[in-house]
């Protein structure tokens, strides 16, 4: 009696088991990309020159060129009202390559220490046109 209990319960779980993997969609599918994140605005746009007076840990978006590397991931950013210097690690090229006549957008949060103020970039894209 045990036993029988026990397989028609067996039989009870696997039936709704597989009831519940054909449950959902099922026909043609359109797929659309997405890109990752959010899309809209992304900080407000500004100018190497405003940076230096803002607070450290902003969100910004500075568009102009690396025009020179410092160091393993220090670059100089330039703009058309200075230079400073910008951080972005290996990770956040994602294969993109660029040049010092390239345009680039960079995002990313300021950092300021007592005598230097760079953005620590967590995205860069290169703007076409």
């Amino acid at each position: 009696m045990k036993k029988l209990a026990a397989m028609v319960i067996m039989v009870l779980c696997s039936a709704s088991v597989l009831a519940a993997q054909s449950q959902g969609f099922s026909g043609p599918e359109r797929l659309q990309s997405q890109s990752d994140g959010f899309v809209g605005p992304n900080g407000s746009r500004t100018t190497v020159e405003h940076v230096k007076s803002l607070s450290d840990d902003t969100w910004v978006t500075l568009r102009g060129n690396i025009i020179e590397r410092l160091s393993d991931d220090l670059y100089i950013f330039k703009d058309n009202t200075g230079t400073m210097n910008v951080d972005i690690d290996y990770k956040y090229w994602y294969g993109l390559t660029v040049t010092p006549q390239d345009v680039v957008e960079i995002q990313g949060k300021i950092d300021k220490d007592w005598n230097s103020v760079k953005i620590d970039v967590k995205r860069i894209t290169k703007v076409i046109g």
